[in-house]
């Protein structure tokens, strides 16, 4: 199977199987999905969703936010990794957002990532989710689940995974493509014990076909 015929299979499965598929970080509008991705790094979705309803309820905007002190948002994150860094962060990121973009938060990625505790992954993440734009976040799911299935070669780091995913996924594709691989790599391609059995991409896997070979 060549790069390209892999690419396609892999896409087609994806769009018959998952056509609608979407973050599960739980949000309403730009302010609140840039929270919960902040919130999000090294720490699960599931417990992401179960810390924002209380800030949100405290901080229904960016302006709030803007005005938080570091004890009283400290304790509503607790729970999250890394808590001290991202009070300091949320805090940072709604002041700037505030006094340089006038409390809108921005749509491009070289906005963005001038915000503390914002980087390339959640940049692409907040422009690809609620802009649709072509740009793909890599986590380790993605930069996992493409290694292991074909879709990248020697990529060492997330930005040589991301550059050679939007090489090869249409441009109108790579906004969704994006979460095909988050969920597919949190669902099935697990890190220890990849759900072989369970998966449709079987077909066009090299990792798969490196254990048939080596029954």
């Amino acid at each position: 199977m060549t790069q390209k015929e892999r690419y396609a299979f892999v896409l087609n499965y994806f769009e018959t199987h998952s056509p609608n598929a979407e973050t599960e970080l739980i949000y309403d509008n730009p302010y609140q999905l840039l929270v919960a991705v902040i919130l999000s790094a090294q720490c699960t979705d599931k417990r992401v969703n179960m810390t924002t309803p209380a800030i949100f309820e405290r901080y229904p905007d960016v302006y709030a936010l803007s005005k938080a002190t570091f004890d009283d948002l400290f304790p509503l994150i607790r729970s999250i990794s890394y808590p001290n860094n991202k009070t300091k962060h949320l805090i940072g990121m709604a002041n700037m957002v505030v006094e340089e973009f006038n409390g809108e938060i921005p749509a491009t990625v070289a906005e963005l990532v001038k915000l503390p505790g914002v980087g390339r992954k959640t940049a692409n993440v907040i422009t690809s989710v609620i802009h649709h734009q072509p740009n793909m976040a890599v986590d380790t799911h993605v930069f996992r689940v493409a290694a292991r299935i074909g879709l990248t070669h020697n990529a060492k780091t997330p930005l040589q995974t991301e550059l050679q995913l939007i090489k090869n996924i249409p441009k109108d594709k790579i906004h969704i493509a994006h979460h095909w691989l988050i969920l597919h790599g949190r669902y099935i391609c697990v890190a220890r014990t990849p759900k072989c059995e369970e998966c449709g991409l079987r077909p066009a896997c090299k990792y798969y076909a490196k254990l048939v070979k080596a029954q």
